[in-house]
């Protein structure tokens, strides 16, 4: 009877410790370019939220709750960022939140550009979406190894890791939102003349709004589940907080650590929703399209009346 241990077993697992290990030695200069730009950014939010006064850092937080979401998210905002303190882990809180910061930073900075080039060439997206599909269901643990072997371990690395995690669900939804924008309206700023530019910043960006903003939801509460995961390879926060209670055996701290996560995480879920919600983005979203269909019509106009006036002169 053939059994499955009698086929022969491909070294899979040693050719793929074999090419991690040459590409850490010899590409070393590459990783370290990479880490800087993270690594200063990350610097730069987490001195400065750590350095605010309490107060003032609330107060920062719930103006932007209420500018970018409503009165009650504001308050609510608020209310999170007191009880976190009460809680006592407001430093690990602020670290954390540095972390998501700068994730958010460098997914939109690599996201946007992607999902758009995705939207306007088939190739390009038949050649990333298998990757995204990779990266979106390999098991988040599976991560923290290849980013320990090039990177090494520390908050920096961990960081790398959340932006890796948490950047494909921007790049699909803004892939999805640019393809589905009503035809009318593209055929209309092709009608008004519209070159292949304008349309895509002044017709499709602004109509796709409510969908990109549905992905950077997605991708701040990946974020947020990656930074607890991070903690493994010695990145600070709110994780670590979580980890060194479960290494001590420390129930409570364990849990206050998992309570302040759940909070900041709704926090961060209640405004980025609040951003995307369809009734108010696609409100927006058709104005802006409105508006720049106006322009187009009359920065065109312009034009076309002085070529008439200028032949007439001729």
């Amino acid at each position: 009877m053939l059994n499955a241990d009698d086929l022969a077993v491909f070294p899979v697992d040693v050719w793929i410790s074999d090419a991690v290990q040459w590409v850490a030695l010899n590409l070393r200069p590459l990783f370290l370019a990479i880490k800087w730009p993270i690594e200063s950014l990350l610097t730069l939010i987490d001195g400065a939220m750590h350095d605010a006064p309490f107060p003032l850092v609330v107060i920062l937080f719930t103006a932007l709750a209420y500018m970018l979401a409503s009165r009650k998210i504001a308050i609510f905002t608020a209310i999170v960022l007191v009880l976190v303190a009460a809680m006592g882990v407001w430093d690990p809180a602020m670290t954390t939140l540095s972390l998501i910061t700068t994730a958010i930073f460098f997914c939109a900075l690599i996201g946007l550009p992607v999902g758009i080039w995705c939207a306007r060439s088939d190739r390009a997206w038949s050649i990333v979406r298998p990757i995204l599909d990779i990266m979106q269901t390999t098991p988040t643990f599976v991560y923290l190894v290849p980013v320990v072997m090039l990177f090494g371990v520390g908050t920096v690395p961990g960081q790398v890791a959340v932006v890796v995690a948490a950047v494909p669900p921007l790049i699909r939804f803004t892939n999805l939102g640019i393809r589905m924008v009503d035809r009318e309206i593209v055929e209309a700023g092709i009608a008004f003349g519209a070159s292949s530019r304008q349309l895509l910043w002044e017709i499709q960006i602004p109509m796709a709004i409510p969908t990109i903003l549905g992905g950077l939801n997605q991708t701040v509460l990946t974020a947020m589940v990656m930074s607890v995961v991070v903690a493994m390879i010695g990145a600070e926060g709110l994780g670590l907080v979580v980890l060194q209670g479960i290494g001590r055996l420390d129930v409570g701290r364990a849990v206050i650590g998992g309570i302040a996560i759940v909070l900041l995480a709704m926090m961060l879920d209640r405004i980025t929703q609040k951003m995307a919600e369809p009734k108010r983005a696609t409100a927006r979203s058709r104005w802006l399209a409105a508006l720049n269909l106006d322009r187009l019509l009359s920065r065109n106009g312009n034009s076309e009346t002085v070529a008439s006036q200028s032949g007439t002169n001729a």
